[in-house]
């Protein structure tokens, strides 16, 4: 259906976002995306220790 599998769509999705954002404002945006994407691998990757923590800490409240 759709898709980027060609480079001159490419090329037009990368227009459109220097035209949206404007050339200064895209690394700051790219770097902004890149820490987001760190911090939530990160969280992805220890999920047990906060559910484990959690039910032991429910369980002495109950």
């Amino acid at each position: 259906m759709f898709g980027l599998r060609e480079p001159s769509h490419w090329l037009i999705v990368a227009l459109i976002f220097v035209v949206l954002f404007g050339a200064k404002r895209l690394p700051d945006s790219a770097r902004s995306v890149a820490k987001s994407l760190r911090v939530f691998k990160t969280e992805m990757k220890t999920p047990e220790k906060d559910d484990k923590g959690t039910e032991a800490e429910g369980g002495a409240e109950k």
